[in-house]
């Protein structure tokens, strides 16, 4: 079964941008749909955005989108997430996660079935 191991996160100042990765480890990288999630403290995480096994189709999150870039390369087992113009409300984990039985991108959250350990990216002045 794959293994995804989120990596990138810092502090970085409002307005600024990062760049988050995910580096799976396992056969199956390349042969289903990828998401992003986020859960900052005290409330219920939430999805960020999300990319289908072939990387054509992407979802992004109302509340971010026109922020954020969401991609991957199947070659590489990686999957990328920049976000811009950041804001301290951005502040959580950002947890990446595949979703197994599913190419393109699935209707629910509940879909995801492989979880990273998160990688936790701070904005703050």
């Amino acid at each position: 079964q794959v293994q995804l191991v989120e990596s990138g996160g810092r502090w970085v100042q409002p307005g600024g941008s990062v760049s988050l990765s995910c580096t799976a480890s396992g056969p199956t990288f390349s042969n289903n749909a990828k998401g992003w999630f986020r859960q900052a403290p005290g409330k219920e995480r939430e999805f960020v955005a999300a990319i289908s096994r072939t990387g054509v189709k992407k979802y992004n999150s109302d509340s971010m989108r026109g922020r954020l870039i969401i991609s991957r390369d199947n070659a590489k087992n990686t999957m990328s997430l920049e976000i811009y113009s950041l804001k301290a409300e951005d502040t959580a984990v950002y947890y990446c996660a595949a979703a197994s039985n599913y190419e393109n991108i699935p209707p629910s959250a509940r879909a995801y079935d492989v979880w990273g350990q998160g990688t936790l990216l701070t904005v703050s002045s």
